[in-house]
């Protein structure tokens, strides 16, 4: 055997067991889900999770029964996007934009090959819906209200100073205190972990809290998925189940979804991962838009989903701007006012109450840059203020259209309501 080829040979088993010293560090330290991680996402020439790993893990499914399709706006995809509104979204890769006025679709455009069946993960976007199915097991007599002590379904923090002060109401507030790591970048940080690993409930269950509840906003996935814990073990159901029932189904969804697990016979991975399209997340925005209801039927409680559009001041430092109300993230400060389901890589559905508008994009990147205004990210701000303009060089703005009925003389209006 050649001087090179021994050579060789050594380098190779020097980097096998390097390999293997590394695996079993891992193992005996708890890290194994970075070996999923990194061949997800290193591997994948990727540095997060994507909108489309939903066929890398396990999922339930949420079955849609008797689809309602969107109605369509008369202007449907016959007014253009602003060229700044263009800019904005392909630069930042998205897959998908729609647009909601007055309940019927006016805009709709999809890239790089996705449609409007395409599946992509919701990401943070399922922390507002597992609220929505909270307020529905409150409804439900399930669970008493807000102020019950989470200790009720996680005796588990019984012995945890913070956590018997804890409320459901503080989970879905982002107030719980709970001790958390919220980064999507870092391979050992307690998200990924939870994203990657095997047994989020054990996760979950194996941490503390470090705070006093109630006081300070803190925005992590951690808090929303003892949510799910707390809801699933009330309801008796998987989290997939009861959004089946109470919401997917009743409010008309075009297609199944794909809420992602951790294993097999494990649980959803709650506070992010709710696979579905452009068209059934926007029935999400129109929900809160209606306070509730749907066809006239009252999917979720008026008073609990205005709850949830306001923003928790109490939570917000001095100075602060109050951000999040439960699970819902608002800027009233900013006109027009709006408020959203937010998620990670730039997964949005904004609802602006004054226009009877939902605006939904979904995409592979968000815009970080931070340009002085509410939200840290800026692209939501590009969506609303850009679909403004396009509705008011159209005459769409409901605003507009006030104007034009109150310079109607009143008896213009009774006889034309007479006559019909």
């Amino acid at each position: 055997m050649s001087k090179s080829r021994k050579v060789l040979i050594r380098i190779i088993q020097s980097i096998a067991a390097l390999v293997l010293l590394i695996v079993g560090f891992l193992y005996l330290t708890g890290n194994q889900h970075v070996i999923k991680g990194v061949q997800l996402v290193y591997l994948q020439g990727k540095k997060t999770a994507n909108i489309d790993d939903y066929k890398d893990f396990e999922y339930n499914t949420v079955l849609s029964k008797k689809p309602q399709p969107w109605l369509q706006h008369e202007m449907y995809n016959k007014i253009p996007l602003t060229d700044t509104l263009t800019h904005e979204l392909e630069r930042f890769k998205s897959i998908g934009f729609f647009v909601v006025k007055d309940g019927e679709a006016l805009w709709e455009k999809y890239w790089d090959d996705y449609s409007d069946e395409s599946y992509t993960n919701s990401f943070s976007m399922a922390k507002s819906i597992v609220t929505m199915l909270l307020g529905k097991a409150i409804e439900q007599d399930y669970i008493k209200s807000l102020d019950q002590p989470i200790i009720d379904f996680l005796p588990e923090f019984k012995d945890d100073k913070f956590a018997q002060k804890c409320t459901v109401g503080d989970l879905s507030a982002m107030t719980s205190g709970f001790d958390w790591v919220e980064d999507y970048y870092h391979p050992f940080d307690d998200t990924a972990k939870a994203y990657y690993g095997s047994n989020i409930e054990k996760q979950m269950l194996g941490k503390g809290f470090n705070k006093e509840p109630g006081k300070h906003f803190d925005y992590t996935s951690g808090t929303t998925q003892l949510l799910a814990i707390v809801l699933q073990r009330a309801v008796g159901i998987s989290l997939s189940q009861y959004l089946q029932e109470e919401f997917w189904q009743p409010m008309g969804m075009e297609n199944d979804a794909y809420w992602s697990k951790d294993r097999k016979d494990g649980m959803e991975k709650a506070y992010c991962c709710l696979n579905s399209n452009v068209r059934d997340f926007a029935k999400f925005g129109q929900l809160l838009l209606q306070n509730g209801n749907w066809n006239g039927r009252q999917i979720l409680d008026s008073v609990f989903v205005e709850k949830m559009v306001t923003p928790n001041y109490a939570a917000f430092q001095k100075g602060e701007h109050a951000r999040y109300g439960y699970s819902i993230w608002t800027d009233y400060e900013h006109s027009p006012n709006f408020y959203g389901l937010m998620g990670h890589l730039g997964q949005r559905v904004i609802v602006v109450p004054s226009e009877n508008l939902v605006i939904v994009r979904l995409g592979h990147e968000k815009d970080k840059r931070n340009m002085g205004r509410g939200f840290q990210d800026t692209d939501a701000y590009y969506f609303v203020d850009e679909v403004m303009k396009m509705l008011k060089e159209n005459n769409l703005l409901t605003s507009q259209q006030n104007a034009e009925k109150d310079s109607i003389p009143k008896s213009t209006i009774s006889g034309h309501r007479n006559s019909s």
